[in-house]
């Protein structure tokens, strides 16, 4: 069977029977159908009694082409929790259609290991993200409109940072020129714009970092959109457009609640991609599982050096809360991919490339050990996987000092997450943390590039080109220097160059440009060839999905 077969022929509970496993009753849930619902922010803040669940964060080792199965482990762990009678309860990003068509796929897991209903999850949904994108637009549409109503607030056309959003791979939209026209009231004032895909969007960000409507509109409020001639910032603010906005996002700051395919709760908010934004679920769905649940499972996207090290430099220092353990996911195909194994030439997975692929595991061990919390690894097992392959990874992980769990989500739901489960709750048990970030937001922007790209990537130096220069000594002028980093780079390699695997150490990272996200909160360093527009492979998924006559999906993954 497939995802959707098996998903669709699992025993699943409504929403209403689910959310009173947390002790939501009906009055506190808005149902979207049968197996989704939103819990308003409202009824959030009545409840909890300030407790305060354990907080578990997955994150990973560096992406290949052989997979990993973050996800995957996430819910199987939330499954296995939930098997040894553990109140837990899950809190994921929400997928976007972009990657879900383009060559990624869906983000709801797989196999006996998924949220519910999948299908859904992984297209539109409640519509959050199309209500970002509405919101962007808007505002794209309000700031080129200030243009052509004789400019009142000075803008500087060449100035303009705000490009436009659409959930989609799109590359041939990446840099356009707007405003093209007989006069500025048929076609507005020509400038060179783009889009972005919408979980790039600073608006993303923000709703994923708000903690309640009022801190959804201060952040909105100091979102930066353009320099005037004389070079100051234009702020949302400025524009007057921030009442409008919070319109459009009046639903999307509700937190989605769904299932596991073994009926625990699981809350499905918040959508920033990790290699281009901070790469987590919302906080208000954290908070929330914090409050409800004795254990919660979150994940932070990609691997540690991304998703990972945001949620501790950025997520933690905005929220308050802090991973009590995390979870590393690998697979024994994926580390050895990092030791020169090529997937197509059989005659390279072997064990040597696995040991020398462990290097990357490393790496990744030691960035989130760096942070004071303990570290778990977990193993995506697949059924080629040999016994003396998953002896040599005990044997490295006893000797590195980290526990480590093989999960058979994936093939078995829960019960073969059992082990993950039960190694995670002894860590929780047994060992203690000392969480603290890895640099201080009084350093300089460039003091804490040179923080994240020496300690978590392994460069030896960072090199900036004028522009990011330029931009860095602006922001600094203006006041925002004291901001977190985000820096956006690839996802495929610790180093901001997609092709090379395992860990090298003492490379250079460049930095290409440097934006500004005052309302998320952060400062956002882009490096090497990556952009915030993805393309689409030479296949798309979109190629081998369809409906049926009897409606029925088939290709989603």
């Amino acid at each position: 069977m497939d995802d959707i077969e098996i998903a669709q022929s699992a025993i699943v509970k409504p929403i209403r029977e689910v959310a009173a496993t947390i002790g939501l009753s009906e009055d506190d849930i808005e149902p979207y159908g049968k197996y989704v619902a939103k819990v308003p922010v409202d009824k959030l803040a009545s409840l909890g009694s300030g407790k305060q669940g354990k907080l578990i964060m997955v994150s990973a080792i560096t992406p290949t082409p052989a997979g990993e199965g973050k996800t995957v482990t996430t819910i199987g762990m939330i499954q296995g929790l939930g098997r040894l009678g553990k109140k837990v309860v899950g809190a994921l990003r929400e997928p976007s259609i972009g990657p879900t068509f383009g060559i990624k796929g869906g983000a709801t897991g797989g196999g006996y290991s998924q949220v519910y209903p999948m299908w859904d999850i992984d297209l539109h949904f409640t519509g959050d993200i199309h209500a970002v994108t509405a919101a962007h637009n808007l505002l794209s549409a309000i700031l080129d409109n200030e243009l052509v109503r004789d400019n009142p607030l000075n803008i500087d056309p060449t100035r303009i940072v705000l490009k436009k959003a659409m959930d989609m791979n799109v590359r041939e939209l990446r840099n356009i020129v707007t405003g093209l026209g007989r006069d500025r009231i048929l076609g507005g004032v020509p400038h060179e714009g783009g889009f972005l895909i919408t979980s790039a969007s600073e608006i993303s960000a923000i709703l994923a970092l708000s903690t309640d409507r009022a801190d959804l509109r201060r952040r909105l409020e100091r979102m930066v959109v353009a320099y005037t001639y004389e070079g100051k910032p234009v702020t949302v603010k400025d524009l007057g457009c921030v009442g409008s906005m919070m319109v459009m996002l009046k639903d999307a700051i509700n937190p989605n609640l769904v299932q596991t395919l073994e009926g625990q709760p699981v809350f499905v908010h918040g959508f920033p991609f990790a290699n281009i934004a901070h790469g987590t679920n919302s906080v208000i769905a954290t908070k929330a599982a914090l409050s409800l649940g004795d254990y919660v499972v979150t994940e932070a996207g990609f691997a540690s050096d991304l998703g990972g090290e945001k949620f501790m430099d950025i997520v933690c220092r905005e929220s308050g809360f802090a991973p009590d353990c995390v979870v590393i996911v690998a697979s024994i195909r994926a580390l050895m991919t990092h030791g020169g194994a090529k997937l197509d030439e059989p005659e390279t997975i072997t064990e040597d490339a696995l040991r020398k692929g462990l290097c990357n595991l490393d790496k990744h061990i030691e960035n989130m050990s760096s942070y004071g919390v303990p570290v778990v690894v977990a193993v995506n097992r697949f059924a080629h996987d040999t016994p003396e392959e998953m002896e040599i990874i005990r044997e490295h992980c006893r000797a590195a000092g980290v526990r480590c769990a093989f999960s058979e989500a994936f093939a078995k739901g829960g019960e073969g997450a059992i082990e993950l489960a039960e190694t995670v709750l002894d860590v929780l048990e047994n060992e203690k943390t000392d969480f603290h970030c890895l640099y201080p937001v009084e350093a300089s922007i460039k003091e804490k590039v040179e923080a994240v790209a020496t300690k978590i990537y392994g460069a030896g130096s960072v090199t900036y080109t004028k522009e990011a220069e330029k931009a860095i000594a602006q922001m600094e002028q203006d006041g925002y220097g004291n901001l977190p980093v985000c820096i956006a780079k690839t996802q495929a390699s610790l180093t901001d160059d997609s092709k090379v695997k395992g860990a090298p150490r003492g490379w250079i990272l460049s930095v290409r440009e440097v934006q500004l996200s005052a309302g998320a909160g952060f400062v956002v360093p882009v490096c090497g060839t990556l952009t915030l527009m993805p393309g689409l492979p030479k296949v798309p998924a979109a190629m081998r999905m369809d409906l049926l006559d009897d409606g029925r999906i088939v290709g989603l993954k």
